[in-house]
């Protein structure tokens, strides 16, 4: 909050000490943490790294974390919204589209993410599954959590024309450098949202800017956790559906997106991984990858942690 107070961008995604995105390592000075960083390993602590977005400055400091100055993110605003459209694309995934106002000018980078405010002021965070805002519409994908407060409102109460609010766009989540690298997306269940997103917005990328490739790893359990047809998707992308619970029938690609990855041999040195999804593939992609010789400077990810059902 200091930081973005003073212009100054620093990485964050979940801001609650789960997902990781902010860890930067204390060099000089003091912090105090405000509430628990479950995002760190007791290894990680005691190497002076900490999560920026439950820290607080006891002493002036210097931190070793990465500069994102390279970045123009939109500002954060709070707005009303209404439900247009409701798609069960799943059968514990639902599309939803949010509609705002005909005057508004909301901008985004694709990759980032809305905390919507439901009844009673409940906050969720959900990833844009879209590009554009064209028509003035966001998509997002939402997976039923088991007893979510938030959940049992979209999956058994939520209805057209409901009128919500949304505060967006947030995250540090989007496409860096691109021009004439590998680029590889991995993905659990609905961190494909974000992915599509990208993936959507690389046509209009002029060509100086293109990359070399472009290759999408998404991991399921069972067949039905592949609710969208990437190959659907305009571009030119290589899809490799991956799924870590296989039965006989399934001819595809089995284990862990990472795992697969590694058998596809790339040249790291020309690779830059976008990864989205569950904060497990996340950790272990990240270790096996640059154990692999990805460079640290080119692991970009969103792990999704789940809420408290209070």
């Amino acid at each position: 909050a200091a930081a973005t107070s003073a212009q100054i961008l620093m990485p964050y995604s979940c801001k609650t000490g789960r997902c990781s995105t902010c860890k930067c390592k204390v060099l000089n000075g003091t912090t105090s943490a405000i509430q628990s960083e479950t995002g760190l390993t007791d290894e990680e602590k005691n190497q002076g790294w900490i999560l920026s977005c439950v820290r607080t400055a006891v002493t002036d400091i210097t931190l070793e974390v990465d500069d994102l100055g390279g970045l123009d993110l939109p500002i954060a605003k709070t707005w009303p919204c209404r439900i247009s459209q409701m798609n069960l694309l799943a059968a514990d995934v639902l599309q939803i589209l949010l509609k705002l106002p005909p005057n508004t000018e909301f901008n985004f980078i694709p990759g980032q993410y809305i905390d919507v405010i439901g009844p009673n002021g409940i906050r969720r965070s959900y990833s844009l599954a879209n590009a554009d805002f064209d028509n003035k519409t966001l998509e997002l994908h939402i997976r039923a959590v088991d007893d979510g407060v938030l959940s049992e409102y979209w999956f058994k109460a939520a209805k057209i024309n409901d009128l919500l609010r949304l505060n967006g766009p947030l995250g540090t989540f989007c496409l860096r450098e691109t021009a004439n690298l590998d680029l590889i997306f991995l993905s659990t269940g609905t961190g494909i949202a974000p992915i599509k997103a990208m993936l959507e917005s690389m046509i209009h990328l002029v060509a100086e800017k293109r990359p070399k490739s472009v290759t999408v790893l998404w991991g399921g359990r069972q067949s039905q956790d592949f609710y969208l047809d990437i190959a659907d998707i305009p571009g030119d992308h290589t899809y490799i559906p991956v799924r870590s619970r296989p039965d006989a029938s399934w001819c595809g690609a089995q284990g862990y997106v990472q795992e697969v990855l590694l058998g596809l041999a790339p040249d790291w040195k020309n690779v830059a991984i976008y990864a989205c999804g569950s904060k497990n593939m996340i950790s272990s992609a990240q270790k096996t990858l640059m154990d692999a010789g990805l460079p640290p400077s080119r692991f970009f990810s969103d792990a999704f942690v789940c809420s408290s059902t209070e």
